[in-house]
Formats: structure tokens, C-alpha cells, sequence
């Protein structure tokens, strides 16, 4: 509370998610947030004269912060960065592409309000399996005779094609 109302007087802009001291008392850790580039050599100082301890101050991602305060994700099970995440990979909006989700935020984002990390985990599964797909727009020779494809699951080789003005489920691996 007290590093709060020193950064806002120095007009710091800094949101503390956690302070802790090291088990002798000989060191002060404050691990906090901010969206820029933050200057904090004057609050180090005010901080190490008000506690009479040396003062560490670590900036932390969103990531970080969800990993540090914990919580429930999307799928019910307990935040993947605190439950087994040691390294925070970096996740693409092609992971999502990869995987034809909808890119609707609210399904796509984390606690922390990045993407997914789960995106990443079958990733290369995806893209392996859309190998041997075909892509929508794509013309295709069927037993019927020569359709386009209108939509594509990859996990299951099904999708949508027309064919003959006719819209049909169609498994793709029906024809191999």
C-alpha cells in the first residue's frame, strides 16, 4: 500500500501485484505491472529508506500476473501457467487460424487476456492434418463428379462441398 502511494506521487504509472520479503528480512522483492517502460530509481529509494532493506522491483507480464494470482480457465481446469507452465511460449492469432476457431476474443483469450496458451499445444497437429486437406475454395474430384469445398474440419477429414448446386457433408476420406 505504501509503495502505491509513493509511485503515485512520483506519478509512476505501476500496478503492484505482489511485494515479499526474503527470509533474513535483508531484501524487499515488489514484482508490479505497467504497460510502459517504468523509471522506478527514485521509488527504490523512498522504499529502502521507509523499510531500512535493500528493494528489488520487477516488472511482470499479464501472463506473469495470471501465473502468479491463479484461477479457472475456459476449459474449467485450473490456469495451464500455474498448474504446469514453466516457459511462456509465444502464441499466434495463426494458431487460432490454424485450428478454424472463431476469432471472437471472448473465445480466444486467456484470464490474462492474451491468447490461449493452449493454442500452442496442437498446433503442429493441425497443420499437419490440413496438409492433407483440401482448402476451402478449393475444386475437388468426387465419385458424384467435381465439387468445391465449402468448409473444413480437420480433426474429423470432413467438411461441406458443393456439388451440383447441393450442399452436402462429405467425408474426405472417402474418396482416398
Amino acid at each position: 500500500n505504501e509503495a502505491k502511494k509513493i509511485a503515485k506521487s512520483l506519478k509512476l504509472s505501476m500496478n503492484f501485484i505482489s511485494a515479499s520479503y526474503t527470509f533474513d528480512r535483508s531484501q524487499l522483492y515488489f514484482s508490479y505491472l505497467s504497460d510502459e517502460r517504468v523509471d522506478f530509481r527514485e521509488l527504490a529509494k523512498k522504499l529502502a529508506q521507509k523499510y531500512k532493506t535493500r528493494i528489488e522491483l520487477r516488472q511482470i507480464g499479464v501472463r506473469d500476473k495470471a501465473k502468479e494470482i491463479g484461477g479457472i480457465g475456459v476449459c474449467g481446469g485450473e490456469l495451464c501457467c500455474l498448474r504446469f507452465l514453466k516457459k511462456m511460449d509465444t502464441i499466434s492469432m495463426n494458431m487460432a487460424k490454424n485450428q478454424n476457431l472463431a476469432l471472437n476474443p471472448s473465445k480466444i483469450n486467456g484470464a490474462c487476456g492474451r491468447l490461449l496458451c493452449c493454442l500452442a499445444y496442437e498446433d503442429e497437429t493441425y497443420i499437419e492434418a490440413a496438409k492433407k486437406l483440401p482448402k476451402v475454395g478449393d475444386k475437388i474430384k468426387t465419385r458424384s463428379g467435381d465439387a468445391q469445398v465449402l468448409s473444413v474440419d480437420i480433426i474429423n477429414h470432413r467438411g461441406k462441398i458443393l456439388l451440383d448446386g447441393e450442399r452436402i457433408n462429405y467425408d474426405f476420406e472417402s474418396e482416398e
